[in-house]
């Protein structure tokens, strides 16, 4: 099943006093149930742009953009927020979480908006996604005492705890160190499989884009596909030293 389709997709900005500003320019992208997509750029490419708009966060300038086969142009603004609570999972480089909150706490708070069964037993749901990314010892903890991998796992528990079928990771591992990077990347992926939920990295990292099945490569706004993550990834690294030698 299609979750999630943008078809000739542009983003434009308007700086005070500047000429217009082309962010996205013509992105296709089809994401359907399951999926591990990789799309790698250099800072500056539109990543989070098109994260935005994956997210439902942003609306395209020009273009299609559909979920689940309705035009996100149909939706309120109320319903966007609605969708993407319950339909949408994000995972950050930066953890963001609750500094005064438990790791249960954090966990429990997109639970709140939920309804139904899922509210009345967030408590419970919370600790059984706590327990599955290996944290169930430290439910009470607060963020200051958990290590930066235990943070990123309890922000992946709180990113996952309401089963979305999309989940949008923005560098995930870059505050992580090699290992820690990798171990959490293997949990997205293990949760992920689990849920039958489609995953959609964006990085930087040839060995976090590797991990995909499906690979591409965002470049001055234009997304087009990659037969193979870590060749892109290499032509990137390269390209940036090209960039940083000095010319004579």
């Amino acid at each position: 099943m299609t979750l999630l389709h943008l078809e000739a997709v542009t983003r434009t900005v308007l700086p005070p006093d500047q000429p217009a500003l082309t962010i996205l320019n013509g992105v296709d992208l089809t994401v359907v149930e399951n999926d591990r997509i990789s799309v790698v750029g250099r800072s500056g490419s539109g990543k989070s742009t098109l994260l935005n708009i994956l997210g439902l966060l942003d609306l395209p300038t020009s273009g299609i953009v559909e979920f689940a086969g309705r035009p996100v142009k149909d939706y309120s603004s109320r319903e966007r927020d609605r969708v993407r609570g319950r339909e949408i999972g994000f995972v950050f480089q930066q953890f963001n979480l609750l500094p005064g909150r438990t790791a249960l706490e954090n966990v429990m708070m997109p639970l709140y908006y939920a309804e139904g069964r899922q509210f009345w037993r967030r408590r419970a749901l919370a600790a059984e996604m706590l327990e599955e990314v290996g944290l169930g010892h430290r439910l009470e903890s607060l963020p200051d005492r958990l290590s930066g991998g235990e943070q990123q796992r309890v922000a992946i528990a709180r990113s996952l705890v309401r089963g979305p079928r999309l989940i949008l990771a923005d560098e995930p591992t870059g505050a992580l160190d090699l290992d820690t990077g990798q171990s959490v990347m293997e949990l997205i992926d293990a949760v992920a499989a689990r849920t039958k939920a489609a995953l959609v990295v964006i990085t930087h990292d040839p060995a976090i884009a590797a991990r995909s099945r499906d690979h591409y490569r965002l470049e001055a706004g234009v997304l087009t596909r990659a037969t193979d993550a870590s060749a892109s990834a290499a032509s990137e690294s390269r390209r940036l030293l090209a960039a940083a030698e000095p010319t004579s």
